[in-house]
């Protein structure tokens, strides 16, 4: 593990996303409520404020965190699509960068888990960090999805 003794406690902030693709009828049935395990939403949004608290429990040399913030949304995209995005927050001496991807992973695979009797193709992807904020090495945006695709 890196030494951060000696670093500074500033706020520290990190966004993540996640994609999920499904059939148009699977996001349709997650989004009117209509799943027999019940709402898929409100699982994933607790499994990825669940993981993002373990995050050192699963990636290995990750410091264990104080987080004071983990706040998860799903949004429906399209017609086939769940955006997750998730969003950590604490006062520290290191990032929270792998927490905020562990949460919307972990979250995507939620949705994965709770619709694959309905929809085995599903796709989880677009894990990325969009935004960073804190710490020494300052602020990190990622480019928008347009210029991406470009």
């Amino acid at each position: 593990m890196v030494d951060v003794s000696d670093k500074a406690l500033t706020v520290r902030e990190a966004v993540a996303e996640a994609l999920v693709r499904m059939r148009p009828e699977t996001q349709q049935m997650i989004t009117h409520g209509e799943h027999p395990k019940g709402d898929v939403f409100a699982v994933a949004r607790i499994a990825g404020i669940q993981a993002a608290k373990k995050t050192s429990d699963l990636i290995p040399l990750c410091h264990p965190l104080m987080l004071t913030s983990v706040k998860l949304e799903l949004t429906p995209e399209g017609a086939d699509a769940v955006r997750i995005t998730a969003r950590c927050k604490l006062t520290g001496q290191t990032g929270v960068e792998m927490e905020a991807l562990t949460a919307a992973s972990v979250a995507a695979l939620t949705i994965y888990d709770m619709c694959k009797a309905v929809d085995r193709g599903m796709v989880i992807e677009s894990v990325r960090l969009l935004e960073k904020l804190g710490g020494k090495s300052g602020a990190f945006k990622a480019e928008n999805k347009a210029e991406d695709e470009a």
